[in-house]
């Protein structure tokens, strides 16, 4: 093809342009019209220069094509036949349609044709516009949405958003379901539908009911039986009979969910408890729903048509806790073929007590193939064995996520007395116990957290060593059956590892030692032949087992690390000025003894440093005689230090700040995100209120002992838009009931502890107006009542976390219309009124499906005590904390004399709950 130029350097003679497919891409359709890139040669190539940027800056321009004979470009081959076809052919004879419009598209974008992306740009919208026939396919929509995201065109992303909001009746309701309709999870269509009702309502003057009505017809769309449990509790603050209805259906579900399942077999409605699962399913997320059990992760994958009665036997084998079908099992592998979801990479069963792991990881291996991430946090069910199983059966997996709550007792605590129990084993599956055999098969496993894992020993971690040749990082943060030689033993064998979470374990100097050990005695570039040289990412909180001369090893070999976390650990001065690197993105060294010295060149060579944790270090407020200088700045002043970054996400500060002027933090702390100040810093009013403006992005605030006043926490709520986490503790100050009066939409988490006494319910009532809660915390507040339960029940009725102390007489009459918040899972009442019955801890063991930790004083019994819970196996309770007080005779779990002097805390009963045992603590203090 002979390509004329209009630059210096054209090329005068015939070019050769050879066109090479490089692209599989999965948008590409079968073009309407076969086009021959013979015709096209004949064709005058002028328009191909005057029409696109790529061409003419490749043919007509300095590049060193530019003066060959031969070109050759490398794209997807469909796109750019259907591209050259818009050059060439007459403008009246071509036309866009579904077929072709992606490939134009993104040919468009590859050639940068920009009358061709006009062109697209007019036929989607005007496509969108036509709303009212609904003649675009659903499919078209997503594959369109997907190919913009991922090639940034935001044309397509905001027409889409705005064709689905304007068609979402007919998208989600057509008169055949459509399987398309891809989610995360059931919340994500449910929420859709609420808020497009909610907007609808909105923009009409006087909504009329039965137009309301209408629309939340929409609901029966929704499985609600597989909505998560927090969620369904939330939707009762703005539609209280709806989620009503949910919240039950997902408790009846729970108490016998077979029953239900073989009625919906018999009665041919298995498909409203069926998983939504398309081939476009990228995500699978069932976190907090309880009610899910085994069966219902099967029947979701199982082909429509397979025999009534071989379903009958799936919900039978599979909702029983101790499954041990391997025959049944070995039936379903045989239809892989039509069982398999080779787009889902994420499956979240995070909160889901009742489903037997064994079994869920049989069911990964029949219809994921593909699956990168498993998650089962907070599922004490889920037991080391079912961890290498899970390795044995889906070793493609790389990352692991069993979670669960860190243990409430810690080696600071002082134990009086210790016993434990071991729980009722199920019998294992025999095909579970197969000989693992590592060496066989290639395992990808790249993270692995254990956070709370108490009852993983050494010779687990072990086994855990088969990871060798991909494990790069493992959380085991508080895992306190581990000893410095398991972890030193681990990091012998994996040593890829680079990102290591240890805080709260027994890792000391053995396993220091161990990263210093060489790695390949032939290099000998510095320290690069040691394991730690490498460590990316270090996590070393309430280490107590380190040393300073350990921690002073460790700190000479870490020079690429990223995040450094060593909060009460044993760090000095000394230590710290042994670290060198400059590639900290996040430090942590709260609680220990370091001063300015060591820590201003760190945060001055470090300048991406966007976390940075202080608080508590008494060692960096210093006599500026005492202090060297650097660059004309004192190490006394930690703001001029902080200055130095203007990248800062995240502070915790301290001693050592104070005094703070405005114009010390701007622009320092224009992009703070989360910010915590403490003793040793006393911010002034004016700086308090002028926080939203200094930090625009501000999500989280936590003030300890600051003096505060109604003008600040006013301003805050309604200055700070993106507030969500609002913390204040012991602070002093004139803060009255107004502080409260005013709206604060975007508030989540909110603690007030010792600075509300005035609180009423009146003022409890104005609070649920304003603001949507998943944490409430108050102490102190001693005017509430046993009515204050009701308004804080049906205010928040989403609560995950509920902790009360002090508050006057809310439990005087027992604790009902708390355990209406059907999604708490962390729940505290201490010193709250003498009214909770004796069997409180089984009552909210039972009404509480998620309920984890439940703390209880015994000075609110009103009888002789409380009752140890009954068998909570496959519940989700991880904790039970009773705590004492001095005035207490007799029994251990007796209740103070009427009449009897203030109270003074004793000790704190324990009951902590592990995958394999209970274990009974008695601390000698309040916990």
């Amino acid at each position: 093809m002979a390509f004329p130029g209009d630059g210096e350097h054209a090329a005068a003679d015939a070019v050769v342009l050879e066109i090479t497919d490089t692209s599989s891409s999965p948008y590409a359709r079968t073009p309407s019209a076969p086009v021959s890139i013979s015709d096209l040669a004949r064709l005058d190539p002028l328009p191909l220069i005057e029409s696109s940027s790529y061409f003419r800056a490749l043919l007509g321009g300095s590049f060193s094509e530019s003066g060959r004979d031969y070109v050759q470009v490398g794209c997807n081959l469909e796109a750019a036949v259907q591209v050259l076809r818009y050059l060439f052919q007459p403008s009246d004879s071509f036309t866009i349609t579904h077929d072709n419009f992606l490939a134009l598209l993104e040919g468009a974008l590859f050639l940068a044709v920009e009358s061709l992306l006009l062109e697209c740009e007019r036929w989607f919208s005007t496509m969108a516009s036509q709303t009212s026939a609904m003649p675009v396919p659903l499919d078209f929509i997503i594959e369109v949405w997907h190919f913009a995201q991922e090639h940034g065109v935001t044309f397509v992303q905001d027409i889409c958003l705005e064709y689905l909001a304007q068609n979402f009746v007919g998208t989600c309701c057509p008169k055949e379901e459509n399987n398309f309709l891809s989610l995360s999870s059931e919340k994500q269509l449910c929420e859709a539908i609420l808020y497009w009702v909610s907007e609808n309502m909105k923009t009409s003057e006087q909504p009329n009911p039965n137009s309301v009505d209408g629309h939340l017809f929409l609901l029966s769309k929704v499985k609600v039986c597989l909505l998560p449990l927090g969620f369904a509790t939330g939707t009762k603050r703005h539609w209280f009979d709806i989620g009503n209805k949910i919240v039950c259906t997902i408790l009846d579900l729970l108490k016998d969910s077979m029953s239900t399942l073989l009625d919906a077999i018999s009665d041919g409605s298995l498909e409203r408890y069926c998983i939504r699962i398309t081939e476009y399913s990228e995500n699978i997320m069932l976190s907090g729903c309880p009610q899910i059990t085994t069966a219902f992760l099967y029947i979701s994958v199982l082909p429509t048509d397979l025999d009534v009665s071989f379903k009958r036997r799936i919900v039978t084998s599979y909702t029983k806790v101790d499954h041990q079908s391997s025959t049944l099992y070995d039936e379903l592998e045989e239809a892989v073929e039509t069982l398999s979801f080779r787009n889902v990479h994420m499956v979240d069963l995070s909160k889901c007590p009742n489903v037997h792991f064994g079994a869920a990881v049989d069911w990964l291996k029949l219809a994921f193939p593909q699956l990168r991430i498993f998650r089962a946090s907070h599922c004490l069910s889920f037991q080391f064995d079912d961890l290498l199983y899970l390795l044995l059966r889906c070793p493609w997996i790389n990352e692991i996520d069993i979670t669960i709550d860190t243990s409430t007792i810690t080696p600071k605590h002082s134990i009086v007395s210790s016993s434990s129990d071991i729980l009722r084993k199920v019998k294992p599956n025999p095909r579970y116990r197969i000989q693992y055999a590592p060496c066989d098969r290639q395992l990808n496993i790249s993270r692995l957290t254990l956070e709370g894992r108490s009852d993983i020993d050494d010779v687990d971690l072990l086994e855990i060593s088969v990871l060798k040749n991909s494990l790069c990082y493992i959380n085991i943060r508080n895992c306190s059956l581990l000893t410095d030689d398991g972890i030193s033993n681990l990091l012998t064998k994996c040593t890829k590892i680079h990102s290591m979470v240890l805080s709260y374990t027994s890792f000391g100097n053995r396993s220091i030692q161990t990263l210093r050990t060489t790695k390949s005695p032939d290099h000998n570039d510095g320290h690069a032949h040691v394991m730690g040289f490498y460590m990316q990412e270090l996590h070393l909180d309430g280490c107590k087992g380190l040393d300073s001369a350990a921690l002073s090893h460790l700190m000479d070999i870490i020079n690429i690390t990223k995040i450094l976390c060593l909060r009460e650990t044993s760090l000095t001065d000394g230590a710290l000025c042994r670290f060198f690197g400059s590639s900290l993105e996040c430090l942590d060294v709260s609680e220990t003894v370091i001063s300015m010295v060591s820590l201003a060149p760190v945060i001055q060579r470090n300048y991406k440093l966007n976390c940075l944790k202080t608080a508590g270090c008494r060692g960096l407020v210093f006599e500026c005689d005492k202090v060297e200088h650097i660059g004309g700045n004192k190490y006394g002043d930690f703001l001029q230090v902080v200055g130095s970054t203007n990248c800062l996400e995240e502070v915790e500060m301290g001693w050592g700040f104070c005094p703070i002027q405005i114009e010390d933090v701007v622009p320092s702390f224009s992009n703070v995100r989360k910010m915590t100040v403490g003793l040793g810093t006393a911010l002034a009013e004016n700086v308090l209120c002028a926080l939203p403006v200094i930090c625009p992005f501000l999500e989280s605030l936590i003030l300890r002992f600051q003096v505060i006043s109604d003008r600040v926490v006013r301003n805050l709520l309604e200055s700070a838009m993106n507030l969500e986490v609002l913390c204040l503790h012991y602070c002093l100050g004139s803060l009255t009931s107004l502080s409260i009066q005013t709206k604060a939409p975007a508030l989540r988490i909110l603690r007030l502890q010792r600075v509300t006494p005035w609180m009423t319910n009146d003022d409890l009532t104005i609070l649920t107006e304003n603001c949507n809660l998943v944490e409430l915390s108050l102490s102190g507040c001693k005017l509430l009542d046993s009515n204050s339960q009701d308004i804080i029940s049906s205010g928040w009725p989403n609560l995950a976390i509920l902790h009360l102390e002090e508050c006057g007489q809310v439990t005087i009459e027992g604790v009902s219309s708390i355990l209406n918040c059907k999604g708490l899972e962390d729940v505290l009442l201490r010193h709250t009124g003498r009214g909770i019955g004796r069997s409180i801890i089984d009552d909210a063991i039972r009404e509480l499906p998620l309920l984890r930790k439940l703390a209880l004083d015994l000075c609110d019994a009103c009888e002789d005590g409380y009752d140890s819970p009954n068998e909570v196996e496959g519940k989700m309770i991880r904790s039970v904390r009773m705590s004492r007080c001095k005035t207490l005779r007799g029994s251990c779990l007796g209740v103070p004399r009427e009449g009897s002097s203030k109270p003074v805390h004793k000790d704190t009963v324990v009951l902590e709950w592990s995958s394999r045992r209970i274990t009974t603590t008695i601390v000698q203090e309040r916990l």
